[in-house]
């Protein structure tokens, strides 16, 4: 009868106490989120919620979505962007990476020049395999405008370096505006290039952004707008 009575009395209690912890839990996966993000490195306007889709084809807009669902990093999949510089493939990109971090994923963004002179740093250090450890951290490893900027054969090799360590363990992202025909630019070496595309096409999925540059139309239409309005400026 005490233990009925006891029950009785905590039974009102018990719903509050459930609506504490599940506030709690709430409160611990958005500070969890807010670290990811930070970690990131992602620029914080890329986003699904800023990107022009309406200038995309529908299906690469589809595909975009679906890679943001998360199922791709089972298997470490790559994603490989390619396209003419202003197509928005890095905002294309990122914006899968935003939505990966809602999702708890752990995610970085990085110029792949800027990364490949932090890793030769490293190795010049005897630093090298802490560094690509500490990257085995995130799931997703965006490497932004690979092939951009010519390469040393030292930059090449460290850049091979880092693909085959993640590869099969770790996705990676790549934008890239040259296509495979012409990595030879990057790597220097037929073996090497053959090799690296091998490991990053193995599993991945292949994005062409096929569009006119964002960026030269927005100039052309702001050198209008400028003409227009001298226009109606002169006498």
């Amino acid at each position: 009868m005490v233990s009925r009575f006891v029950q009785a009395e905590q039974q009102p209690a018990l719903p509050l106490l459930l609506d504490v912890l599940e506030l709690e839990a709430e409160a611990r996966h958005e500070r969890r989120i807010t670290r990811l993000r930070r970690a990131s490195k992602l620029p914080p306007g890329k986003t699904f919620a800023t990107l022009d889709e309406g200038r995309l084809p529908p299906a690469l807009v589809r595909r975009l979505h679906e890679l943001a669902d998360g199922d791709i990093l089972d298997d470490a999949t790559n994603v490989l962007a390619f396209g003419l510089p202003g197509v928005g493939k890095s905002h294309a990109l990122c914006a899968v990476g935003h939505a990966l971090v809602d999702r708890g994923h752990a995610v970085l963004f990085m110029p792949t020049y800027s990364l490949v002179q932090e890793l030769l740093a490293a190795k010049r250090d005897l630093e090298l395999p802490r560094a690509l450890r500490k990257l085995d951290h995130f799931a997703v490893l965006i490497l932004d405008d690979v092939g951009y900027v010519q390469q040393s054969p030292e930059e090449a090799e460290i850049l091979f370096t880092l693909l085959a360590e993640r590869y099969e363990r770790r996705s990676v992202f790549i934008t890239s505006n040259l296509i495979f025909a012409h990595w030879d630019r990057i790597f220097r070496d037929q073996m090497a290039t053959a090799a690296a595309i091998d490991r990053l096409v193995h599993h991945s999925v292949l994005l062409e952004f096929d569009v006119p540059s964002f960026r030269t139309e927005h100039a052309k239409r702001r050198g209008k707008a400028t003409s227009r309005q001298a226009a109606e400026a002169t006498p």
